[in-house]
This record gives C-alpha cells, structure tokens and sequence, in this order.
C-alpha cells in the first residue's frame, strides 16, 4: 500500500528542514526525507560552517534563524567547561572561524536542528526519514503524482498533494520531467554581463568534500600517504602552481593568492587558513578540550575536474573529490612550507571522524556549490543584484525574503572561470521558486531559479534557510486555500495575503532603510 502525504520534502537541507517546519507549524501532514544519516546538509554534513552578510547580528534573516544563531551561543555560554570569559558574552564567535561570525561544532548544529523538528515529529505532523533515497517518481508534463524511495530495508512509493525538492542537486527535477539548467548559460540567453559567450551545461562550479582537522603540539597520529596524492601534488593550476600548495586563485581571472597555516612570521599578512573555517577553539574551554578544529573547505581542496551529476563518471569524480582533501590534509602534515621556519610539514595535525561523524574524518556528503536550476517563472540574473550593473537594491513584488552575499564563483570544472563582484543586499522573489509547468513541485534549496553567476550569492546558509522556510509556507497557503502557487504569484490579493503569513511567521520581505542606504549612497561615489 502507498503512503499518502499532504506534502513531501526530500532533502533535509537547511531549505528542506525549514520547509517541513513551516509546513508542520501550520499543520500540514508532511514527509521530510534525507539521503544522509544527519539533517542538515551543508552546516552539519557537507560541513561548512555559515558564511553570513556583514548585518547578520541584528537584521537580514528569518527570526528562526537568528534564534537559531542564539541557542548556539547560549549553548556554549553555559558549556560547564567554557571560559568565564564568554559566560556572559552576548556576541561571539564559538569556534573562532573569520569566514563565520558562529561558526560552531556541527554537532551542535545538529542538535538544534534536530530540536526543531521534534515537537512536530512527536505530534505526529511531521515524519522524518533520514538514510533513505529517493530513486524514482511519476509524473506528467505538470504533475507529480509520487516518489519511490529506499533505505536499508525496503523501497516504498509516497503519494502527496504537493512535492518540494530541498536536495542540493535538485535531484527530483530530472525525475519529474520539471525543465531545469545546469552550468553556464550563454550572454544571449541572460545577457549578464559575466555570462559565458556560449553556454556549457557541464561548466560548474566545484564541489569540495571537507574534512575535520584537528591541530594539538602532542599529537602522535601518523597520517597514511593517500592513493592519489603523487597525482594531485602534480596536478598544475591555471596560475601556474600545484594545486596542493599554499596559492590559490585569487579574486580575479588568472590572478593568484598566498595563504598559510597561521599568518605568522614573514606570512603575517596572509590569510590565516587553520582559524578560516575553525568550529572548535581549545582556548575557550577550561578543560576537556585538547585539539582546536577546523573543518577544511579551502580553495585547494575544491575539486574541478568534473562533477557528481549529470555526469557518467559521477562516482569517480566523487572518489577523486575525496582523494584531493586527504592529499591537502597530508600535504600539510608532511610538507607544507611552516609559518614558524621550522621546516616541512605540520606533525600536529590530524582528522577527528567524531566531529564529522563518520570514519574516516571526511563529511558525509560533499559540498555542493551550484545544483540543477528550475526554469523558473521568474529567474534573477546578475544585473538584478550586482552593484556595477544595477542602478538600485532589488525591489521584487514578489519578495518572500531577503539576503545578502557577494557574487562568488569558483573556478569551474571545464573553463576553469572564477571571479568575485559585490552585490546589493537583495531580496528572494516567489516567481524564482516556481517551476514554469511543474504545478506541485516547489524548488526549496539552492534549485531555485538563479543562474551560474547568481547561484554564487544565493546558496548561503541564511539565504537557503529562508528559501525553504518561504517554501513551506507558500505550499501550506496554497493547500489551505485551494489555490495554485502560479495563482498566488499572479494574483496581488493572494499575494499580499501570503506575504502577510511570511511576515507574521518573523520572514524578512525588504531590508531596512538604514542598510539600503549605505549601500544608494556608494552607487554615487
């Protein structure tokens, strides 16, 4: 017998976790399912800690997220083992990353998270299935009518009135015949200013499988050479250097950067690459602490000799994705140039699985950058948003949020084209959620519809948050009211109408005037 949903969530993304929220908060029978053991996704398995807009402590997220950025902090201000230092520190930095102002263990994140969903879980509203795959689906040319999933024990068939694919893939477009882009388009076809000049369906940018590295002067764990290692060592860069090296692309096309481990010495104004992504700080505990940890996401580990979908050699490059992190981790431990002029290679360091949650130190699923994209009703290009070619912030109709990043492209798998351009703070609009055909299939991650270019300042932490979170409300209006999300999109009473929910659920529509200001006053410099 099937099981019948009134709404399925697969993918248990920040966008999937907050979409089943909303959805259970306003009391929608709802199936929330995710491949991996952890939900989470990027802030707990592709461990990434949250890159976040320089306003984050007092504006430009959801009110789930900031509080969600407290119980963090309130987690470690009454940690029995924390300095007395931060007991009663209203703002700081867990982990002592730079990239994040709270970056944190992930298993913290995890709990949080977790504790999100309970009471909906307990109720009986929401059902969550975690280490289960979705394989299959049946659909028209406009219509989902269910999924085939799998786990350990059984594949099964799940019915619903409505589908959200929160997967950082977007693995439920190709299966339910909903239209989407991956890669670059063309100049012709968007007419962004950083487009390509012909389009590349596979020019995408990089995935990086991060790992947990711990760093203790008593450490006694030797490090194993990985089987790839000698191939990576002299794999060269467009710039010109190994990638297992302390450069790294820089800002620009075909410029370069310096990096080091701790910025000390002759390296002091290079940027400190252990405390880049570092999500636990032995000085801010008393005991019981030996190791400071980072989780390494560097420039030298993101991996752009192919992709892991849509790609016949997806596996491999998955493998080979992983090969290049252990060859950055042992490239450090055995012969990365030290700060302190002391030689080779950085003995101190080893991984820490338990922090991953896995075994060999490695996260459990990489981290995706750039997903398949909706052709959506609405799709927001470069000169929507980036400061050079907009006159103004973006104002939509339609906003569902809000959100602020810089365009940040990664060198990609075929061109090898990066490059990085400020933005104004700018908002989500609804019409970039909504496939053109698919009627009950919402996108609620990094799917949605933006470009090769825009993807590159959408895909943060609080902006998918807001995505999914966005998402879930519109299905439940929409289920609630017996009406379509194209009608809520075109009509301005039902519209208006939803957007007063998003407001009421603490959703952020316009950014305040205040920041909107800094930024109108620095386009007529």
């Amino acid at each position: 017998m099937n099981r019948n949903y009134d709404a399925v969530v697969i993918g248990g993304s920040l966008g999937g976790i907050m979409a089943a929220y909303a959805l259970s908060k306003e009391g929608i029978k709802t199936l929330l399912v995710e491949q991996y053991h952890w939900i989470g996704g990027q802030l707990t398995s592709q461990g990434v800690p949250s890159d976040e807009h320089n306003y984050i402590e007092f504006t430009g997220a959801t009110k789930t997220y900031r509080k969600f950025r407290e119980d963090i902090r309130s987690y470690y201000r009454n940690h029995p083992d924390i300095i007395d230092e931060l007991k009663t520190k209203e703002i700081f930095n867990p982990g002592n990353g730079w990239v994040s102002k709270n970056s944190s263990d992930p298993r913290v994140s995890l709990k949080f998270l977790e504790e999100l969903l309970n009471p909906f879980i307990e109720s009986g509203i929401l059902t969550l299935m975690t280490d289960t795959k979705l394989i299959g689906a049946e659909a028209s040319e406009d219509t989902v009518y269910n999924v085939l999933l799998k786990n350990d024990t059984e594949e099964f068939i799940v019915e619903a009135k409505y589908f959200l694919d929160a997967t950082d893939t977007g693995e439920l477009l190709p299966l339910t015949n909903t239209a989407y882009v991956t890669g670059a388009e063309s100049f012709d076809e968007t007419n962004e200013p950083h487009a390509a000049k012909e389009k590349d369906p596979y020019d995408m940018q990089p995935i990086t499988w991060t790992a947990a590295v711990g760093y203790d002067e008593n450490n006694t764990i030797v490090m194993e050479k990985p089987a790839l290692y000698d191939y990576f060592k002299s794999y060269i860069m467009p710039f010109n250097e190994s990638i297992l090296s302390w450069y790294a692309a820089g800002l620009d096309q075909g410029s370069k950067r310096e990096f080091s481990m701790f910025a000390e010495g002759p390296y002091e104004n290079t940027p400190d690459m252990f405390k880049y992504r570092q999500v636990i700080e032995k000085n801010h505990f008393k005991r019981g602490v030996n190791a400071s940890v980072m989780l390494i996401n560097w420039p030298q580990n993101d991996y752009i000799l192919g992709n892991i979908f849509d790609d016949e050699n997806a596996l491999y490059h998955q493998y080979k994705a992983k090969q290049l992190t252990l060859s950055l981790v042992y490239w450090l431990y055995s012969e990365a140039r030290r700060d302190d002029g002391k030689g080779f290679g950085y003995k101190e360091i080893f991984l820490v699985p338990e922090v991953l949650g896995t075994k060999d130190g490695l996260a459990m699923a990489p981290y995706i950058r750039e997903s398949r994209r909706i052709k959506a009703l609405y799709t927001i290009k470069e000169q929507d948003i980036n400061k050079r070619y907009a006159k103004k912030a973006p104002d939509f109709r339609d906003s569902v949020g809000i959100g602020h990043y810089h365009i940040d492209l990664h060198m990609t798998t075929k061109t090898k084209t990066y490059f990085f351009d400020e933005t104004y703070p700018f908002q989500i609009p609804l019409g970039a959620l909504i496939p053109l055909k698919t009627k009950n299939l919402i996108a609620s991650c990094k799917n949605i519809g933006t470009t090769h270019v825009t993807n590159g300042c959408y895909r943060l932490h609080p902006v998918e948050w807001n995505i999914g979170e966005s998402a879930g409300y519109l299905v439940a209006y929409c289920l609630k009211n017996n009406v379509t999300p194209k009608e809520v999109y075109e009509n301005d009473t039902l519209l208006k109408d939803y957007q007063n929910l998003l407001e009421a659920s603490g959703i952020l529509l316009k950014w305040p005037e205040s920041v909107l200001g800094e930024f109108e006053e620095w386009a007529h410099i």
